[in-house]
């Protein structure tokens, strides 16, 4: 099952809808989309963390990927129970954890006035960017379609870090495009002194 296209579109072919026990069949079809997705974007941050040569950029990337690698194990943990019950597994843990707020952190503090980015980099961050945002509004999708509260909870949280990787990434193309504006934009400076 393919996750995205050459151009960085996601391809689903899964109509979601309502989910119950009939619909289990979708919910693994949904979950092997996810898995597919989480897999080829934490690739993608790896080999971009591999590529570039401005270690903050780096750190990013890892950071994603770390991420991406989590969501992959819980969707396989996940994916195991949903199909030996056909029913969403009525303990599984919420508690995600997440390393791109920290690279973030280490962003704001070691940032320079001369990022090591190239074109490369910008063009791999808003790629990524667009896979996030995709993610984001798929899992929103699940979240809105599930029919039990644990289950609309777990999407909703996978959508909430995806939102959180976009916009980590969103400051690192500022940072990479813009860096002194970045910088006092971070520094809580304005150009007029105040």
């Amino acid at each position: 099952m393919e996750g995205f296209d050459r151009g960085g579109q996601r391809k689903t072919g899964i109509k979601c809808r309502r989910w119950n026990a009939v619909d289990s069949k979708d919910k693994l079809e949904a979950l092997k989309l996810a898995l597919t997705n989480e897999e080829k974007e934490r690739d993608f941050y790896l080999a971009h963390a591999r590529r570039t040569k401005d270690a903050l950029g780096r750190q990013m990337f890892e950071s994603i990927a770390a991420d991406e690698n989590e969501h992959y194990r819980r969707l396989v943990e996940l994916h195991k129970k949903l199909a030996e019950r056909s029913k969403w597994p009525a303990a599984f843990s919420l508690d995600i954890p997440t390393r791109v707020a920290d690279a973030l952190g280490r962003l704001v503090k070691e940032a320079t006035s001369s990022p090591q980015s190239d074109a490369d980099d910008v063009a791999a961050v808003k790629a990524a960017i667009e896979f996030e945002h995709k993610g984001e509004a798929f899992y929103e999708k699940l979240a809105a379609q599930a029919k039990d509260k644990p289950e609309k909870r777990f999407f909703t949280l996978l959508a909430s870090m995806e939102r959180e990787h976009r916009l980590s990434l969103e400051d690192t193309l500022e940072y990479f495009t813009d860096p002194s504006g970045w910088m006092e934009r971070k520094e809580g400076r304005h150009l007029d002194g105040a």
